[in-house]
């Protein structure tokens, strides 16, 4: 259940030298091994590696089987394998002060890892043995039922979460990657879940085709590749995220209100599927524009609806889920009961505005400087760089995107902009969605 952001910031703890935005590219490695695409960048970091990865086994890839099967699978990862307990793992984990983390997202599990370069092959073994061979013990299998059960029930109650399930059930159509299942869905399929259906999905989808592995850091790349050949060795099977459905679309706004007793804000989320992929045409436009608009402080949305109207302490804008398959724009924000009709009022009016007379040459000016300035500190530290190479491969880039991405930016134009907030974007087409204690 976590997203990408949250786990990247779990292993984003290792800084390293400033490192120049440019000529990444001709310092990184990547080759195919024993079936993972296995990519390494050595920094000036001096005995620390960082390593983070993928496979497709999330939510999206259950097909018709049951929906709480990724999670679960992804849980038992770190119970045991069929030669140590978790207790044994965790213990030669914790001697060398090493980490490794899996979780499952909406389309990927995630692997993030952290060590000394002098126990890189304890740790890489580790994940090795931990994806290839789960314990699957019945008595762990069932603490794992109980904790997901105990997440279903906060997730009933959670305004944030019951406002995007919502919205993805409106704004995407069945079979779409990010449409979510419902919490009652998830309740009565933990019901009929057995272990013999989580080892069947682990089979199915567990092995090297499509995984992919990061490592930033004080790397030998030789000593690297030799240590994943050998923790992996044999490992055959895996998949893919399988076919995209084709874009979605809106022929007009709707509104959902999700009514949660005894809450003190409602969470609102405004917004519409834009029909692009990160890498798309017009998606890095929308994106910036986007930025001006509702990102941070110095976002109109901040500027306005809470510094100005003293609505909210919480609204921003951005796009998301455009990562495997076309995405959206939306609106977050958090209002008090009593403040929730002005607050949607002021909303719309600065969307309203934003699209209707769109950014000024000011405005992207300052954008692009602060987006640039970001990027180059978010790549100061080995999780930052991992994170950002792993990203890239995801989306479909070549790994010199990373030093074209400040250049992109700096050659967007207010017209480019504008064009593609009107293209992408229609304010009477919007998804509204109420959570919360509404009035």
């Amino acid at each position: 259940m976590m997203t990408m952001r949250a786990l990247l910031a779990l292993v984003a703890l290792v800084s390293t030298p400033a490192l120049a935005t440019t000529h990444i590219a001709e310092h990184v490695t990547r080759a195919r091994i024993v079936g993972i695409d296995v990519i390494a960048y050595p920094t000036s970091v001096q005995n620390v590696v960082t390593i983070v990865g993928v496979l497709p086994a999330g939510d999206a890839v259950v097909g018709s089987g049951n929906i709480t099967l990724p999670t679960l699978t992804g849980m038992m990862l770190e119970r045991g394998t069929t030669t140590q307990d978790q207790f044994a793992i965790a213990r030669k984990l914790e001697s060398v002060g090493a980490r490794v983390a899996f979780s499952t997202g909406p389309q990927m599990l995630n692997i993030q890892a952290r060590t000394l370069k002098e126990n890189l092959p304890l740790v890489v073994g580790l994940i090795a043995e931990q994806l290839r061979a789960p314990a699957f013990e019945a008595e762990e299998f069932d603490k794992a039922k109980q904790q997901f059960e105990g997440w279903i029930e906060q997730s009933t109650v959670n305004t944030d979460y019951r406002a995007e399930e919502a919205f993805s059930r409106l704004a995407y159509p069945t079979g779409h990657l990010n449409r979510k299942y419902t919490v009652d869905a998830y309740r009565a399929a933990l019901k009929n879940v057995t272990l013999e259906d989580v080892k069947a999905y682990h089979h199915a989808h567990y092995g090297p085709a499509s995984m992919i592995l990061v490592l930033v850091g004080d790397v030998d790349v030789t000593q690297g590749r030799a240590e994943i050949e050998r923790a992996f060795a044999g490992w055959t099977g895996g998949g893919s995220i399988g076919s995209l459905s084709a874009p979605a679309t809106l022929r007009a706004g709707n509104t959902n209100l999700v009514r949660l007793a005894g809450k003190t804000s409602v969470s609102v989320l405004l917004g519409a599927p834009t029909g692009l992929k990160y890498r798309d045409p017009d998606a890095l436009a929308l994106r910036v524009g986007t930025a001006i608009f509702g990102s941070g402080f110095t976002g109109r949305l901040m500027s306005h609806v809470r510094d100005r109207d003293g609505l909210t302490y919480h609204i921003g804008a951005g796009l998301s889920e455009d990562t495997f398959s076309d995405g959206s724009w939306r609106v977050d924000a958090s209002f008090a009961p009593q403040l929730l009709e002005k607050g949607l009022a002021s909303t719309r009016h600065e969307v309203q505005l934003w699209w209707s007379q769109g950014v000024t040459e000011k405005e992207l000016a300052a954008r692009k400087q602060g987006l640039i300035g970001n990027y180059h500190v978010s790549l100061a530290t080995t999780g930052g760089m991992a994170g950002a190479l792993l990203q890239a491969v995801e989306r479909g880039y070549e790994i010199s995107w990373l030093d074209e991405y400040p250049e992109a930016i700096n050659a967007l134009t207010v017209a480019q902009v504008n064009a593609a907030i009107k293209r992408h974007l229609d304010p009477e087409k919007l998804v509204l969605i109420e959570a919360g204690t509404v009035p």
